[in-house]
C-alpha cells in the first residue's frame, strides 16, 4: 500500500493501478501514460506529478516511473526541464482541436491574408499590359521609372517629400540594409543600435564585420546624449533607428527626442539608416525630414501589403547613392522588375492605401484583444503588429525559453536574439499578433501562449 493518503491530493494525472504480471510494470506505466495523452486526456504543456510522488501513489519503485518517463520521453511523447519536471509535449497526436498544431506568434507577417486579391488583380493588370516581356530583363539596376515613381508617392504618405531620382528600388529591407553595410561601411566600422534591435541585422553586420554598438534608451526610444558619447569614445559612424514602433520593443521616439537625435546625427557627421515598417499613420518628422542630407529612408511594403511581394523603396541622399546602387548591384543585382511594377500598379492605382486601411484596423482589432487575453490596462493608439510579454529573470536563458515553449506548441522569439552587447537586466517574449486568421484565432492562440508561460514559471 503506499505509504501517504492521496485522497483530495491534487494530481495533474492519475493513471488507473497498473496490473502487475503483464511484462515490465514500466511498460504498463508508458502505455498508460502514451494512451492518455493520444485520447486527449492529458493536454500539451500539462505538468506530470513528480516521480517520486507518482511511484508512492502507485506504490511503484521510483526507478519503475523514472524508466516509464525516460521510455515516453524518447518517444517525444513528453519532456524535462531541469528543476521544472515534465511536460506533455506538442504534436503528440492526441485527437484535440488545434493541439497538433504549433501556435506560430514568433515571425512577424502583417496578416498575410488580406490584400491578396488586390496583388492578383494588379498582377494581372501588369500582366497583359504591352510592355510585360521587358519585366523579364535585366532592366536599370536602381529600378524602372514607373516603379520609382510610385515609391515616391509611397513615402510622400509619411511627409517626405522627395524626387524619383532619390528613390533606388530594392528586394526587401534586407536588400537595403546589406547594400549599405557592404558599400557605406568598412570592414571594423562602428555602427549605434538599440539595445534590442532587430535580429537579421545582427546577423548581416557579422557577415559585413562591421561593429554593432548598443546606445542605451528608456522608453523613449535611445538616449541623445549617449549616443554622442558613442560616437566620441567608440568611433561609430553611423546609426540604425526603427523611429515608429522599434523591432522587437515595440518603443516609438517621441518629436523632440527625434530632433534632438537629428541634432547629435549632424554634429558627429553620422549617417542615419531609418527602418519604417509601421503600418500607423505616423505624425512625427521622420529622420528623413529632419536630416535628409544623411538618412537613408527605408519604406518597407511587406508588412503593408504582401510578403509575397519583395520590394522595399529606399530614399537616398545624393552623396551615398551610387555607392548604395552600386552595392546592391553586388549582392543581389536588382529587384524583381515585376515584383516593382505589381506593387507600382497597387500605388497608383489606389489599391495600397485601401490595402494598408484594412491592415490598419486589423492590427487595431488585435491589440484589443491582446490586451484583453494579458489584462494590459492602458490601450495603445497605434496599430502594432506585435506586443511585448515581460520574462523576468530569464535574460541569457532564451534559446532554453523558445525551446520549451515550442515543445508546449508555441512559437515565439525571447529578447535573447535581439540582444547586442553584454547582458541584459530586463527580458521579454516578442508576440507577433499579425499572424492568426481572425479575431477569435487570435484569442485562442494568446491564450495557448498565457497557459504555456503559466507551466514555464510553474
Amino acid at each position: 500500500m503506499p505509504v501517504n493518503d492521496f485522497t483530495g491530493y491534487p494530481m495533474s494525472w492519475r493513471p488507473q493501478r497498473i496490473r502487475r504480471g503483464d511484462g515490465p510494470v514500466y511498460l504498463s506505466l508508458a502505455s498508460a501514460l502514451s494512451r492518455d495523452i493520444s485520447e486527449g486526456r492529458l493536454l500539451p504543456g500539462t505538468r506530470l506529478p513528480p516521480q517520486r510522488e507518482l511511484a508512492d501513489y502507485l506504490d511503484l519503485n521510483f526507478t519503475t516511473v523514472t524508466r516509464a518517463y525516460d521510455l515516453c520521453r524518447e518517444r517525444g511523447l513528453v519532456y524535462g526541464v531541469t528543476g521544472r519536471g515534465t511536460f506533455v509535449a506538442s504534436n503528440t497526436g492526441a485527437d484535440i482541436e488545434h493541439a497538433a498544431e504549433a501556435v506560430d506568434l514568433g515571425v512577424v507577417q502583417g496578416f498575410p491574408g488580406l490584400g491578396c486579391r488586390e496583388v492578383v488583380k494588379s498582377a494581372q493588370a501588369v500582366l497583359a499590359g504591352e510592355g510585360a516581356g521587358r519585366l523579364f530583363t535585366y532592366g536599370a539596376r536602381e529600378g524602372r521609372l514607373r516603379p520609382r515613381e510610385a515609391g515616391r508617392l509611397w513615402i510622400a504618405r509619411r511627409g517626405i517629400a522627395a524626387a524619383a531620382d532619390r528613390i533606388v528600388v530594392f528586394p526587401g529591407a534586407q536588400g537595403v540594409l546589406s547594400s549599405a553595410l557592404f558599400s557605406l561601411f568598412g570592414v571594423g566600422d562602428a555602427l549605434a543600435v538599440d539595445e534590442f534591435t532587430y535580429g537579421n541585422l545582427i546577423a548581416l553586420a557579422k557577415m559585413a564585420r562591421v561593429k554593432l554598438v548598443a546606445v542605451p534608451g528608456d522608453m523613449g526610444g535611445m538616449l541623445p546624449g549617449r549616443l554622442d558619447d558613442a560616437a566620441r569614445t567608440a568611433g561609430v559612424r553611423g546609426v540604425f533607428l526603427m523611429p515608429d514602433c522599434a523591432n522587437p520593443t515595440a518603443r516609438s521616439i517621441p518629436g523632440r527626442r527625434r530632433a534632438e537625435l537629428a541634432e547629435v546625427v549632424r554634429r558627429r557627421d553620422l549617417l542615419v539608416l531609418e527602418d519604417d515598417a509601421h503600418l500607423g499613420a505616423g505624425g512625427r518628422k521622420t529622420m528623413c525630414e529632419l536630416a535628409p542630407e544623411r538618412t537613408v529612408y527605408i519604406a518597407g511594403s511587406t508588412r503593408h501589403l504582401s510578403p509575397g511581394l519583395r520590394v522595399t523603396f529606399a530614399c537616398c541622399p545624393e552623396t551615398v547613392r551610387a555607392r548604395l546602387v552600386a552595392g546592391l548591384h553586388h549582392t543581389a543585382i536588382k529587384a524583381s522588375a515585376l515584383d516593382a511594377e505589381i506593387l507600382a500598379e497597387m500605388i497608383l492605382g489606389g489599391e495600397a492605401e485601401v490595402v494598408v486601411g484594412r491592415k490598419r484596423r486589423a492590427a487595431e482589432c488585435a491589440n484589443a484583444v491582446f490586451d484583453r487575453v494579458f489584462g494590459v490596462g492602458k490601450r495603445l493608439a497605434d496599430a502594432r503588429l506585435f506586443r511585448t510579454v515581460p520574462l523576468f529573470g530569464t535574460a541569457g536563458r532564451g534559446r532554453d525559453i523558445e525551446r520549451e515553449l515550442s515543445a508546449m506548441g508555441v512559437l515565439a522569439f525571447h529578447s535573447d536574439r535581439f540582444r547586442v552587447g553584454g547582458v541584459a537586466t530586463d527580458a521579454f517574449l516578442r508576440v507577433s499578433i499579425s499572424n492568426a486568421r481572425g479575431v477569435n484565432g487570435l484569442e485562442r492562440d494568446l491564450g495557448r501562449l498565457k497557459a504555456a508561460l503559466r507551466n514555464l514559471c510553474a
